[in-house]
């Protein structure tokens, strides 16, 4: 167990010597002066010949349908079952 206190005192003494000099990068990162800006040349913008016009399309006549001929009834299924006749078993002798 006390092994393991010195393995995270041991940690966080590194961890605070890897900040101070991530902190001093930074501070030197800051004092830089600023680089020069740099122009870029301007292309030349080409002239483009304007797009040719379409041809108009012709309308086209509307088609009306005749209506729809009308479904013919459909016969009705029965839902009742007919009932079986009952055949007696003959005369025993």
């Amino acid at each position: 167990m006390a092994s393991f206190k010195c393995f995270i005192l041991t940690f966080f003494i590194a961890l605070s010597f890897s900040n101070v000099h991530g902190v001093l990068a930074a501070r030197h990162l800051l004092q830089i002066p600023p680089l020069p800006s740099v122009t870029q040349p301007s292309l030349p913008k080409p002239t483009l010949p304007p797009l040719p016009s379409l041809p108009t399309v012709p309308s086209i006549p509307r088609v009306t349908l005749p209506p729809l001929p009308s479904m013919p009834k459909l016969p009705t299924i029965p839902t009742t079952i007919p009932s079986i006749p009952f055949i007696p078993p003959p005369p025993g002798n």
